[in-house]
């Protein structure tokens, strides 16, 4: 696991992102998309982006974490994703075909070497896919409060949009826009050229 983004416990992060589906929808997941949920940790997203995409791929290191995604999957009675253990670094040897978007929740901040998450992200994507980060924005932890207690990773570990854009260049990913998921996160939308 990438260091401090471990899966948060069930009853802050649900209370965080009470509305997954409007989420997801925000991130410009649509009807007949490929979707990769890297890191999907229990699929809190990944069923709201099986109910909107063709295909989803949810991958993910913590086997625990993936059956608890494969039982909302089931729940949902969504046979429409594909759930795999394993490193992100080795996005496109798991996903086997290229993604319209990869979206990535929470984690980015933990990642030891962004730019080359970055350029496996690439590699996975179709021309002018999309790659989106979802992550906190730079805020003191004593500030970030979900049911009433500090949540999300250390302060110095967090970062603004532009530090996500900055390690996304060497990759040649572009930035498209940067939009806001209140209370504390932020989404950076990069795409693939051409």
């Amino acid at each position: 696991m990438f260091p401090a983004s471990a899966m948060p416990a069930p009853d802050w992060w649900q209370a965080l992102w009470s509305d997954p589906e409007r989420t997801v929808a925000a991130l410009g997941i649509e009807p007949g998309m490929r979707v990769i949920d890297l890191c999907c940790g229990d699929g809190l997203f990944t069923v709201p982006m099986a109910r909107l995409a063709a295909e989803v791929v949810a991958i993910d290191l913590d086997p625990n974490m993936l059956a608890r995604t494969q039982a909302r999957l089931d729940a949902g009675g969504l046979g429409n994703c594909r759930v795999i253990e394993g490193d992100a670094y080795e996005i496109a040897a798991l996903a086997r075909e290229p993604a319209d978007v990869v979206v990535i929740a929470s984690k980015f901040h933990g990642v030891p070497e962004k730019a080359r998450l970055c350029q496996a992200v690439a590699s996975v994507l179709k021309p002018g896919g999309r790659f989106v980060v979802v992550n906190w924005h730079r805020r003191p932890r004593e500030e970030t409060t979900v049911l009433g207690k500090p949540r999300g990773p250390r302060t110095e570990m967090r970062m603004e949009p532009e530090d996500v854009v900055a390690a996304a260049v060497p990759a040649c990913l572009i930035h498209e826009c940067t939009i806001e998921l209140p209370p504390y996160h932020y989404a950076v939308i990069l795409s693939r050229k051409g």
